[in-house]
């Protein structure tokens, strides 16, 4: 491993606030007083607002994107800038610096700075702004001082660290996924219940010479509501700072306030409530109680009565943003108007061009890819090897709403957007063989996984796992270490690798039926649904097929269809050409088919990498868009389906066969699926298929290797150390995933074809002529619209402040509780976001942070009318978390200026 990996120049981190830790020890500065409010809410209504001011956090095997100022989205982009920086400290714009380096190389021009300053309603010239930008001032560092932070001043022990430490310790045992050998022996008690067992058998606050401090736990309230009114009284924290007190107790460990924040989210979603983070708010205001009580001064009591004091004050002030936030906010929308301005010349560009003539005419092939920007570069590549094919833009889903149980197991995951809800559950099993034989696959299937269970159980055994190393020695690890450390081989298996024999491998997928073999089989549904339902029952299950549409804060699925999908295994028979009338002209595939019709799933094969789930596909909600490209296939091949289609207008060839497809993002290599029932036919075809998607491969790889610093060697020296990337456990940066997101465009590919958007952009095929009363279009802006905002917000957050919204170093992260998340190092807080190595690369971040510009190609009145239905969409857009812009069909642009409404954008 290169040590540049590891390492973030002084430069780069300068503009990060100081670690918590750190900041617990300077003077605390609080934010200027300013009037209260009137009339305070009541406690109860403060603490839910407190809770759901925090984001939720997936657990690393389906680490989707999210958007970690997801309960701020109320607030306008620059308002919320201001609660987190006054709150916690935290910032959402990058330091001048980084702005004044994108003016002296002249992407920010003169005419962005004008343009910026009145669109944020400044009178600041350009020439002003470019004089403030070379000023490296920083937002005042005001956050709500917490009790054990003022203490941290006056006390020589840093209680603020030890706090986070200690619930941080218990909240992995407690949420433990099967990481830890021994169990936790809380069963069946809540999160506080438990907290208030264990701190009273903790001797940690002995160790700190507080021996005393264990029996106060027993006196605190037994319910945790009771107990945060209690700790808010006898901190005498202000009814009217009670809110801010609460987000900045929450902040201080926000690694474990998003994680439970999910678990009240998904249980929002079915209609059910969770109170975990109210319980872990109560165990951290406990313990600011405890030591409060315990480590009661008068120097301490008098400081902490000052601080409630000018709590009670520290309102924002009237103006939104104080000065230097104002000037980077300034400076943040000039950086996003350098970008759209280039985008939009581009876009002119294009349509100044000659016609699509693919269109007009029978594709050689169709490739319907998803929307991720790392498909933009590979689609781009195989039309330029191939101009006479067509390729399209899509969920990765394609619009299959299935959760898919993998071939032995019995846990289903859900391969859909958070967003959404599955409606089907399918599963795997080993095609085209009798049941005795699809028996004897899985028998093998669960004897090898069990044997690698034992020799890990071995091996990580406290008896065996240090004599055991000591007596094989080199012997039996030397190879295994040097062919690791070459890259000769995987030191894990692959994600996909079943455990069985190649030809029984290559057999198994899922199935549009129910199997007759395995735990979704017809004989054993009932035990099926018994464990499942049983899993679900602890609330630790981290695969959650009863996700429901977040979209206006209301479940697009109702109770009936949860209880359909649960109960229904494969898609039945009379629901498949609704299903499949809906996913055509969702990808606006009505016509012209291709007679080889590619649906190119993603997914990314890395090894030792705790976020690896973060590279696969988040439309199929962090698992790979194999199972969802190979059922749609499936689907669309079937007989039956295609006659219920034609009778609705969309007449597929007889000679047009839909291919599964998975493209590997990390080595750019597609991999095609359930070839060997095409007709003969079809082989020379086939075989020149394959050619040209290799060569766009070639291509691909080619494109992005600059980025990986590689662009100086021959095609097949990039080629190997690609591959070579791919199997290294060292490999810090095996790719560089989404970063740079900056647009999402729904459009005519004519629109965009030929463009080198640099792999930048989020692009989905929409033609609006084709969607009678615009549910297609209702669907882009409600889902994949804002799942492209929630990617685009983690990264921009991940950078601004990797210490409050990334995951920090990503050399130190420890897993925690098997695949809750990481700690950076042995202890403190669990990381949420992006690590450094993914943004950075050791000189210069590689993602730009700036707001997603959304471009539409459709008419006004539907896109209003999409934006007043539906509330998150709404509040993504009237408060500036995302940028909209139209297209028209003469190639005119117009931009959505909230409060404004829309303004022609003048052509470039």
């Amino acid at each position: 491993m290169n040590m540049q990996d590891s390492h973030i120049d002084a430069p780069t981190l300068e503009h990060q606030p100081v670690q918590a830790e750190s900041d617990r020890g300077a003077s605390i500065a609080i934010a200027p007083a300013s009037p209260p409010e009137p009339v305070p809410a009541p406690l109860p209504e403060q603490i839910d607002a407190a809770c759901n001011r925090i984001a939720p956090v997936w657990p690393l095997d389906r680490f989707v994107a999210v958007n970690p100022f997801h309960g701020l989205r109320d607030q306008r982009f620059e308002q919320a800038a201001e609660t987190l920086r006054r709150i916690a400290g935290a910032r959402m714009y990058m330091p001048r610096s980084y702005y004044r380096a994108q003016i002296e190389t002249g992407r920010i021009t003169d005419a962005d700075l004008s343009q910026a300053a009145a669109r944020c309603g400044s009178n600041r010239s350009a020439s002003d702004l470019r004089q403030a930008a070379a000023v490296d001032a920083q937002a005042p560092s005001a956050r709500v001082p917490l009790l054990t932070s003022v203490l941290d001043e006056l006390d020589a022990d840093d209680w603020s660290s030890f706090v986070v430490e200690r619930i941080s310790h218990h909240c992995a045992a407690y949420f433990d996924m099967g990481q830890a050998t021994w169990k936790r022996p809380w069963t069946g008690m809540s999160l506080y219940a438990s907290w208030r067992r264990f701190a009273a058998l903790d001797f940690s606050t002995t160790m700190m010479g507080q021996d005393g401090m264990r029996a106060r736990v027993k006196a605190l309230p037994e319910s945790p509501r009771d107990g945060i009114e209690s700790a808010i009284r006898r901190l005498g924290i202000p009814t009217d700072a009670a809110l801010d007190y609460m987000h900045a107790a929450l902040m201080d460990i926000g690694g474990w306030a998003a994680w439970t924040r999910l678990m009240r989210w998904e249980q929002e979603l079915s209609g059910g409530e969770d109170e975990t983070i109210v319980e872990l708010l109560a165990i951290r205001l406990a313990w600011d109680v405890l030591i409060y009580e315990h480590k009661a001064s008068p120097e301490l009591t008098t400081r902490w009565r000052e601080v409630c004091k000018r709590l009670s004050r520290g309102k924002p002030a009237t103006k939104p943003t104080p000065e230097p936030q104002e000037i980077e906010h300034i400076l943040l929308t000039a950086f996003e108007l350098s970008y759209q301005r280039q985008l939009m010349a581009n876009l002119d560009q294009a349509r100044a061009s000659e016609p699509d003539e693919v269109g007009a005419q029978r594709p050689v092939v169709q490739a319907a890819f998803c929307i991720d920007v790392r498909s933009e570069v590979m689609r781009r590549s195989f039309e330029t090897i191939c101009p006479k094919a067509q390729t399209l833009g899509f969920a990765g889903f394609f619009g299959v709403p299935i959760e898919h149980v993998p071939f032995g197991a019995v846990e289903p995951r859900s391969h859909m957007p958070v967003l959404l809800t599955p409606k089907y559950r399918v599963c795997s099993e080993v095609q085209g063989v009798e049941q005795d034989a699809a028996e004897q696959a899985l028998e093998t299937q669960r004897r090898r996984t069990g044997i690698s269970k034992s020799w890990k159980a071995f091996k990580m055994g406290a008896s065996s796992c240090f004599s055991f190393v000591e007596a094989a020695g080199l012997l039996l690890y030397g190879p295994k270490i040097i062919a690791d450390s070459f890259g000769w081989g995987r030191p894990v298996a692959a994600p996909d690798d079943l455990h069985l024999a190649r030809e029984d491998e290559s057999r198994v997928g899922p199935s549009l039926d129910a199997p007759s073999h395995g735990a979704c089989s017809a004989q054993r549904s009932a035990e099926y649904r018994d464990v499942v339902g049983d899993q679900r029952a602890h609330g630790h299950s981290h695969a959650h097929a009863n996700e429901q549409s977040k979209i206006d804060g209301s479940a697009s699925g109702t109770a009936q269809d949860g209880a359909h999908h649960r109960w229904t295994i494969g898609i039945p028979a009379a629901e498949r050409v609704d299903l499949a009338e809906g996913i055509l002209r969702a990808m606006s595939m009505t016509d012209h088919f291709a007679r080889l019709v590619l649906l190119v799933g993603h997914g990314s094969t890395v090894v030792n990498n705790p976020h690896a789930t973060g590279l696969d596909c988040g439309a199929c909600g962090g698992m790979t868009g194999e199972a969802s490209a190979r059922i749609g296939a499936a689907l669309l091949n079937d007989p039956k389906v295609r006659q219920g289609v034609a009778e609705r207008g969309i007449r597929i060839p007889d000679d047009t066969w839909f291919i599964g497809a998975l493209h590997d993002t990390c080595v750019d290599e597609i991999r095609l699926y359930d070839t060997e029932v095409l007709p003969g036919a079809y082989a020379e075809e086939l075989a020149q298929l394959r050619s040209w998607l290799q060569q766009a491969g070639e291509l691909t790889r080619l494109s992005r290797s600059a980025l990986l610093g590689l662009e100086h060697r021959s095609r097949q020296a990039i080629t190997a150390n690609i591959r070579q990337r791919s199997r290294d456990w060292s490999q810090v940066r095996p790719e560089w995933g989404l970063a740079g997101c900056a647009a999402f465009i729904a459009a005519p590919r004519k629109r965009t074809r030929g463009l080198d958007l640099g792999g930048r952009t989020f692009l989905h095929d929409y033609d609006w002529t084709a969607d009678s009363g615009f549910g297609v279009l209702e669907l882009i802006m409600t889902a994949p619209m804002v799942v492209a905002g929630w990617i685009n917000l983690q990264y921009y957050g991940s950078t601004t402040d990797n210490r409050r919204f990334g995951s920090g170093n990503k050399v130190l992260h420890n897993v925690v509780g098997g695949a809750i998340g990481v700690l950076e190092g042995n202890a403190g807080d669990l990381r949420v976001g992006l690590p450094m190595q993914s943004l950075h690369d050791g000189k210069r971040w590689v993602h730009e942070p700036m707001r997603l510009s959304v471009y539409l190609q459709a008419p006004q009145a539907p896109i209003d009318d999409i934006i007043a239905k539906h509330q998150l969409v709404r509040e993504m857009l009237d408060n500036d978390w995302m940028h909209l812009f139209r297209m028209d069909d003469e190639g005119g642009i117009q931009q959505r200026i909230p409060q404004e409404g829309w303004q022609a954008v003048p052509s470039h």
